[in-house]
């Protein structure tokens, strides 16, 4: 930037963008100067090296606030996982099953995971029921991203909400603020994983 550019000539590019040509670094800097700019070296590895006028700081300020805003839109992507066994209660399913949901509701995906034991080892069928029976049950939620596979004695499948945890987050923003005992709850799950 400025005085620091060591090379004796530049590909000058003016301020909105247009070629000015090949140029002594010091007509450069003078040119920069009388618009009351910055001279910034943009391509150092080119030959000759590209530099272009430009207001240096505002430059970093607006690289920031990109910056800043990507990252706000981008999404962690946490995976809960849910632990069931083939010959599950009706209850308990109902239960675990509401646990899905909610994962769900929240953006994050769901590792679903049947562990068996002994015998149930030789009926794996049961537990791929038991698994196309909860993605069916969570479909307007969610999809099934990976299919049910044997891993040993467990079987596993992934559901993965149909929108974006951003998403959830701008939708509980503009539903309003939520009481503060959940708010509270929520936080100290945040914590403890």
């Amino acid at each position: 930037m400025n005085d620091r550019i060591r090379v004796a000539e530049v590909r000058l590019v003016g301020p909105n963008g247009e070629q000015v040509g090949i140029v002594p670094v010091q007509d450069a800097l003078r040119l920069a100067e009388e618009a009351q700019l910055d001279l910034v070296e943009v391509a150092p590895t080119a030959r000759p090296p590209v530099a272009k006028l430009m207001d240096y700081g505002k430059y970093k300020y607006e690289s920031a606030v990109k910056a800043r805003e990507s990252r706000r839109n981008q999404s962690n992507t946490i995976i809960k996982e849910i632990k069931l066994r083939p010959k599950i209660d009706p209850h308990d399913y109902e239960t675990k099953k509401g646990h899905v949901v909610r994962f769900l509701k929240g953006g994050d995906k769901v590792k679903v995971t049947i562990m068996f034991r002994g015998r149930e080892q030789s009926r794996p069928e049961l537990g791929r029921r038991l698994l196309a029976r909860l993605a069916e049950d969570v479909q307007d939620l969610g999809a099934v991203e990976s299919q049910p596979k044997q891993d040993g004695r467990n079987m596993v499948m992934v559901i993965g909400p149909h929108k974006r945890r951003s998403e959830h987050k701008a939708e509980a923003r503009a539903a309003g603020p939520r009481p503060r005992r959940e708010q509270r709850q929520e936080e100290q799950a945040g914590q403890g994983s």
